[in-house]
């Protein structure tokens, strides 16, 4: 575990011999985060896990970003229209974005981004060669050919700074898809000269340019000097001189590498680390006190245990699964603030409603209603279902090492109602397989929002979304629900579709596919001389208005 802090100081020897007189002028604005888990490919055609899409979101630019209220708003598009029908985007672009420098232009210096390359790189996502993990952002939603394939003219630019796209039907959350990574624009001259290589030659728009990539040990990007945005007193940015990412995967070494001040910023408090900062009532721990700057919002993830309701792959068929009364007695039986508090330091809000977190805006948990602890409750439903104590019930809970502890506490708060649950403890990519492919009948699962709409959480019931090829892991299967979906995905008037949201998550909470156990926040450590740095409920990472002081 040495070699990583030791790499750091090659690392930061080679940003100095490379900085200009400005660089040397400010101190050296390196901002150093780490990256725990793996990070696959700077591709933003591949940015499908938190450490691909951080690095990408420095690299590139789309059509449009996400305010800090996650609205839509503009970036390389400057403005747009949507035709009433709800089928039809005209974007106009900015004139004065150019590619990062690089020597696949001409006399190296970057070209002008032109509506083109928005078709180009649009086009490349839905490609099956590119086998992009992000086809779906684009698949079953543009305009489809009368064989079902995606049209050619679905994406169209008009001129160098109109883009076109036609939709097949209405969607009303696309401003927000067009705002993910997988929608970033890239020049074809590089995807051309480096192949599958181009994961780690990158060349986008962003406000850093791509330095180095140490697969072992770290990502150094560069301040983009050309960079196309200016701050509200039009100085332009980035402010920062560079960009070091780590990859220490030992948690308590991340946590003293940031104590010692190598590290810039921490997101997420995992293991002991929680319990060396916080206490039980999420205050933070008085040795830690003005150290550094902790900044907590509510996140869009929703953590819950599913079942499976098609019982046909399972090894263990549990006739129990198929009755709602089990599946509420278990939910009833969860005392979800005691988790939270003793098991996350407080750190999470108690899932008592439906799949919807509480930052999004159609979220209404008295609407909506849920689950309190009430384990008389639970015990009366397990009666009624026939698990009482001459028919005692005995689950197999499916998980992964990360979350064993939280898995113990529930089997406690089972056990004081009659019900045996062991737990199976499993490697990520094995419970991800297991999951998907409807093997496991009882599992810990989490969905973060891919973007702001409610949409996204509520996808995972929709029958047609089954697993593995959707995100129905649960198979969960209602005709109402399903008719509800489809009106709401059409429904433009925004109270309307909420209320339409609401009535899905109702269906949810009453046939209880997932039990939810608690909606995460967002949690971040940053060294006292970082400015500007801000938190959102999806939790992206932008640096281009951070400084370091």
């Amino acid at each position: 575990m040495r070699r990583p802090i030791l790499f750091f100081y090659c690392l930061l020897a080679l940003i100095s011999g490379c900085k200009n007189q400005r660089t040397q002028a400010t101190n050296n604005k390196v901002f150093r985060y780490n990256q725990p888990e793996s990070l696959t490919s700077l591709d933003p055609a591949y940015a499908r896990n938190q450490g691909n899409i951080w690095a990408v979101t420095q690299l590139y630019n789309g059509l449009v970003e996400l305010d800090q209220q996650l609205k839509p708003a503009p970036a390389i598009a400057r403005s747009w229209e949507i035709s009433p029908d709800g089928k039809r985007y005209v974007f106009h672009l900015r004139s004065d974005v150019y590619f990062h420098d690089h020597p696949v232009f001409s006399q190296g210096q970057g070209r002008k981004v032109t509506a083109a390359d928005f078709v180009y790189s649009f086009k490349r996502i839905l490609e099956p060669k590119t086998a992009s993990t992000g086809r779906w952002v684009f698949k079953g939603k543009v305009l489809e050919n009368a064989n079902g394939q995606v049209s050619d003219t679905c994406f169209k630019a008009q001129n160098d700074s109109t883009l076109f796209i036609y939709l097949k039907e209405p969607f009303i959350p696309f401003l927000g898809i067009l705002s993910m990574p997988y929608a970033f624009v890239l020049p074809f001259e590089g995807v051309k000269l480096y192949g599958k290589d181009f994961r780690s030659n990158p060349i986008g728009t962003g406000p850093f340019r791509f330095k180095l990539w140490d697969e072992e040990n770290a990502i150094i990007l560069h301040k983009n000097p050309h960079y196309w945005k200016k701050d509200a007193s039009g100085k332009p940015l980035p402010y920062l001189d560079a960009v070091q990412i780590s990859f220490i995967n030992d948690r308590k070494l991340e946590f003293l590498t940031f104590q010692q001040g190598k590290i810039d910023f921490l997101s997420g408090v995992k293991g002991s680390s929680k319990d060396l900062i916080f206490n039980p009532d999420g205050t933070v721990q008085q040795d830690f006190a003005g150290k550094f700057r902790i900044q907590k919002m509510p996140y869009l993830d929703t953590e819950y245990i599913g079942f499976q309701l098609d019982l046909k792959n399972l090894p263990e068929n549990n006739a129990a699964f198929r009755d709602k009364r089990v599946r509420q007695a278990l939910n009833y039986a969860i005392n979800k603030p005691a988790l939270i508090m003793y098991y996350r330091n407080s750190l999470g809000i108690p899932g008592y409603s439906g799949m919807v977190p509480p930052p999004l805006p159609s979220f209404n948990y008295k609407v909506v209603g849920g689950y309190s602890y009430n384990p008389a409750k639970a015990r009366q439903l397990l009666e009624k279902a026939g698990y009482g104590l001459k028919n005692s019930l005995r689950l197999r809970l499916n998980t992964v090492a990360e979350h064993k502890e939280i898995a113990e506490y529930m089997q406690k708060n089972w056990a004081e109602v009659g019900v045996q649950v062991d737990i199976s403890i499993s490697q990520f990519p094995a419970h991800q397989e297991a999951v998907d492919n409807g093997r496991s009948g009882f599992f810990m699962k989490s969905w973060f929002g891919d973007y702001p709409d409610a949409e996204n959480f509520l996808a995972l019931f929709y029958s047609p979304n089954f697993s593995p090829a959707g995100p129905n892991k649960t198979h969960f299967k209602n005709t109402t629900y399903d008719r509800l979906y489809e009106q709401a995905r059409l429904e433009q008037n925004e109270q309307k579709r909420f209320a339409l949201y609401q009535a899905m998550d109702k269906i949810v909470v009453e046939e209880v596919p997932v039990i939810v156990l608690f909606y995460d926040e967002v949690v971040r450590l940053t060294q006292n001389n970082i400015k500007g740095l801000q938190a959102d409920a999806m939790n992206n990472l932008k640096l281009e208005k951070v400084d370091k002081i």
